[in-house]
């Protein structure tokens, strides 16, 4: 840490040089702009720069290099760790880089990077194009794709980094670079995976798809059911084609929503959602095994992506605790402990038990980039939300035993956005083992004193 008469100094220059605003401990607003997706995360940067511009991004990238400050970089602020903020650390803010260029034409769009899901999903809406995005539309762009990127399209579309054509970075050293297939090869296949390890991504350029019609089934059960509505979805996915997605989801009924009935308000429902690249009448043929299942609600209609990518979003604010584990298959022994966990899961509580369908388009991608998981056929995601901090320990230790209980059937792979911190053995699973001497040595080269460690880390070779 540089001197407090150099610290003010420089302090002084940034607030002048940056157009954004820049928030220090003892100023107004300070508080607000470190709040993030998970109240868990208690951070107190030393400075905020709230960055307008790769100029801005570069001139906070400088600021902290001369005051020798460890950078966080914050995009939607969604990651379950709190990677979007580091004690004591710069934070570069991309909120106000939001700006998404559709190109129609090329079947490309580039995205800045402090964009969400939102942004992109609306801006992609009017040519009838979409690319694989999260699951929720408060999700930054830039760390969602970096890390890898499933959502409701990954087996037809792919994983985001499959459509991922280039970016835009900023490095450690306040360069700025393209990374591309044919500039930067080797940084461009570590951001296939490697995450925010190698500076800031000012913009990403995402391959487009033709999506004229989205179409969902989604269906309400007492959890008694839960066995027998797992099976028949798993069977469905696995025999449908690879347009079908969606998963199978324990939770607690919520009040006042005019879907669910007011006798599930507060309990314990299973719910199997199928979503569908493709209009209505070639989804209702599939729900069909799940529509004979009985069901409290139910619902089958045409849904803008757009607004599906808004369906299951959570309000910030609330404590958070999630995990995952990668399957080699859904047999019915692994339905009935899946299903039995649902049992202890926490309730009333945002919570929820969750499975997703791999395969696909995921399988059959590139297999060079460091997604270890490509090859898995189902995902458990343990997703712990709640209020109380009373909640916490239960809801932690809830999640950690959905992910004992489903080992015999995990592969060991992981996909990073799901998890928070659970040690380097992790990070190992989540890039492979025989990637990380590649993604260290990119890391020597990008980014040598590991000024961006507020990550899932991969460190210098």
């Amino acid at each position: 840490m540089a001197p407090l008469s150099k610290a003010g100094t420089a302090l002084a220059a940034l607030r002048e040089d940056l157009a954004g605003d820049v928030f220090a401990p003892d100023d107004p607003g300070y508080d607000e702009a470190r709040s993030v997706f998970n109240s868990m995360i208690d951070r107190r940067p030393a400075v905020i720069a709230q960055c307008t511009s790769p100029a801005d991004v570069v001139t906070a990238v400088r600021f902290a290099r001369d005051l020798d400050l460890k950078i966080a970089v914050r995009g939607g602020g969604h990651s379950v760790s709190g990677s979007a903020l580091g004690d004591g650390a710069l934070v570069v803010d991309l909120r106000r880089m939001h700006e998404v260029t559709v190109h129609p034409a090329a079947r490309a769009v580039r995205v800045e990077g402090g964009a969400t899901m939102s942004h992109l999903d609306r801006a992609c809406a009017p040519y009838a194009l979409a690319t694989t995005g999260g699951r929720a539309s408060t999700t930054g762009v830039g760390g969602f794709v970096l890390g890898g990127g499933s959502g409701w399209l990954d087996r037809k579309c792919g994983l985001a980094v499959d459509n991922l054509l280039g970016v835009e970075l900023v490095t450690a050293d306040g360069t700025v670079v393209e990374a591309t297939p044919e500039e930067h090869p080797e940084l461009f296949w570590a951001l296939h995976g490697g995450g925010g390890n190698f500076g800031v991504a000012t913009a990403l350029t995402l391959r487009l798809h033709e999506l004229p019609a989205m179409s969902i089934a989604f269906l309400l059960y007492l959890p008694e059911y839960g066995p027998e509505v797992v099976r028949t979805y798993r069977d469905v996915i696995e025999g449908g084609p690879v347009e079908a997605s969606g998963g199978v989801i324990y939770l607690t009924g919520p009040p006042d929503d005019e879907f669910v009935p007011p006798h599930l308000a507060g309990r314990l429902i299973c719910a199997a959602l199928v979503t569908y690249a493709g209009p209505e009448e070639r989804l209702r043929p599939l729900a069909e095994p799940l529509m004979a299942l009985p069901h409290e609600a139910a619902m089958v209609t045409a849904i803008p992506y757009a607004d599906l990518q808004c369906m299951i979003d959570d309000p910030p604010g609330l404590r958070n605790y999630w995990s995952a584990e990668y399957l080699t298959g859904a047999p019915d022994a692994f339905v009935d402990v899946f299903c039995a966990r649902a049992g202890t899961m926490p309730v009333p509580t945002g919570t929820q038990h969750i499975l997703f369908p791999q395969g696909g388009a995921i399988a059959s991608g590139p297999a060079d980039y460091p997604v270890p998981y490509r090859d898995s056929s189902w995902a458990v995601h343990p997703f712990g939300i709640w209020e109380d901090t009373a909640d916490d320990e239960r809801c932690r230790q809830w999640v950690k035993d959905v992910r004992a209980d489903v080992q015999p059937w995990s592969t060991g792979a992981v996909y990073l956005n799901f998890t928070g911190d659970e040690g380097s053995d992790r990070v190992v699973s989540g890039l492979g083992t025989e990637n990380m001497r590649r993604l260290g040595r990119v890391k020597r080269e990008y980014d040598p004193d590991n000024v961006f460690r507020f990550n899932h880390n991969i460190r210098p070779l």
